[in-house]
């Protein structure tokens, strides 16, 4: 346990939380709305540093990450616990139970890893990066924060995979550590933030922006749920937010969505949706739109958005064919990649 960054002491015990924009009030001996940082006697606690709940050497390109180390592996870690609520949640088993009150009786934390055994492991893996995902790095920050500063100072480059509900004190914290983001962007509508996720859309566009005007690396991902967030005015709607308030050049993976957590009744998304969700995408100027999350998928490739040359041979995850020079090979248009 750690005491938690960025929070403020008000009356009677009573703290303020300002690491996402739910900005819990909390009360001496409850929880904030993630679940893993505890009003303690007025003293806010992270109850998460140093437990990995999980730790892989993983592809970058599983972040999913196409234009940023292409080739490269990333140790990936997270712990547990969210700030939103996602019914559809892909990951539900790492980010929802320290919700519910049984939680901390009945599971261990993981991995003891302090930051310096992250960067120990890295490095040993022979890791270009380390990714803070599987669960929210928001709430995990004082754990987050201290590994990326020391990733730096080891010539490692640090990813987030996140949400985007993150305060300004959270950006402006992170922003000289962070090298490459990938923001779930779930919708274009504020109801489905409120009643899917509980949280709201305005802070993750906001914060889109602000990673966007900083010298960070932005992908972004959306999660195609049918009848929820498929239709062509939505989709049309996020592709032209992406092309004009973030740039043509931000690559969009657009997910297929399978039946989990709440959802279990929602069937999976069909390919052919996904294909024309993509098209979409392009018909709206993006460079660089991929398809996640299906069984066979030939729309992982990265072509050349000029000439449609292919540039970039993914099976998977893994890289099969690609100029580590980041040129068109036939009309010799610069890609836009961030290479090694």
């Amino acid at each position: 346990m750690k005491e938690a960054y960025l929070y403020k002491k008000l009356e009677n015990e009573v703290i303020q939380c300002n690491i996402c924009n739910h900005r819990c009030i909390v009360r001496n001996g409850d929880h904030g709305n993630c679940g893993v940082r505890k009003n303690e006697n007025g003293k806010f606690i992270s109850l998460v540093y140093g437990h990995a709940a999980a730790i892989n050497a993983d592809p970058i390109e599983k972040k999913p990450l196409f234009h940023f180390l292409p080739g490269s592996l990333s140790l990936s870690f997270g712990t547990f616990g969210c700030n939103l609520s996602c019914s559809y949640c892909q990951n539900w088993t790492l980010s929802q139970p320290p919700k519910e009150k049984f939680f901390w009786h009945d599971v261990e934390l993981g991995h003891d890893m302090l930051p310096a055994k992250i960067i120990a492991e890295a490095l040993k893996q022979d890791c270009d990066s380390i990714s803070y995902t599987y669960n929210e790095p928001t709430v995990f920050l004082e754990y987050s924060f201290d590994t990326m500063k020391m990733a730096h100072e080891a010539g490692l480059k640090n990813v987030w995979v996140s949400n985007g509900y993150m305060t300004n004190e959270v950006i402006e914290k992170i922003l000289p550590y962070l090298d490459a983001c990938n923001v779930d962007l779930k919708s274009f509508s504020e109801d489905f933030y409120n009643k899917t996720c509980g949280a709201s859309l305005q802070p993750v566009l906001e914060n889109l922006k602000k990673i966007k005007q900083s010298k960070t690396w932005l992908e972004v991902t959306t999660l195609l749920i049918p009848e929820e967030n498929d239709s062509d005015k939505e989709v049309k709607n996020i592709a032209n937010f992406i092309s004009n308030e973030l740039g043509k050049e931000v690559p969009w993976h657009i997910s297929a969505f399978h039946p989990a957590y709440k959802m279990l009744e929602v069937q999976s998304t069909e390919p052919s949706k996904i294909e024309h969700a993509i098209e979409l995408g392009k018909q709206m100027g993006l460079k660089y739109v991929y398809a996640g999350n299906l069984a066979e998928n030939r729309r992982e490739n990265t072509h050349c958005p000029r000439c449609q040359e292919l540039v970039i041979e993914r099976v998977g995850h893994i890289v099969r064919r690609f100029d580590r020079e980041g040129f068109c090979p036939k009309c010799k248009t610069k890609i836009d990649l961030i290479l090694r």
